[in-house]
């Protein structure tokens, strides 16, 4: 899996997809499912964040390796997500 160089910290659908690899549809789809954020600028279009990228390439690796439709795929990345938060207070208290 190859991923372009981003230097923007927003981008148009066409980019964003272009950039983590997919079909802008599937982009769409992933936003309507809550699984990928989506801004709107003061006076701009909608655009999503760079940071997204990683969790697309989060998102394919679970739909594809792991065979989870996308609604798996959202619990999956919700307890991963409170999994993270959890080490990270942990390593606070440390």
């Amino acid at each position: 899996m190859t991923f372009a160089l981003v230097r923007a910290t927003r981008l148009p659908l066409d980019a964003f997809a272009d950039a983590a690899g997919v079909h802008p549809g599937l982009v769409t789809r992933l936003v309507a499912l809550g699984l990928v954020e989506v801004t709107t600028g003061p006076a701009g279009p909608p655009g999503f964040p760079v940071r997204e990228l990683a969790r697309v390439a989060r998102i394919r690796r679970l739909h594809d390796d792991l065979t989870l439709n996308y609604a798996a795929v959202g619990v999956v990345l919700d307890l991963l997500d409170r999994i993270d938060e959890l080490e990270d207070r942990l390593a606070r208290r440390a």
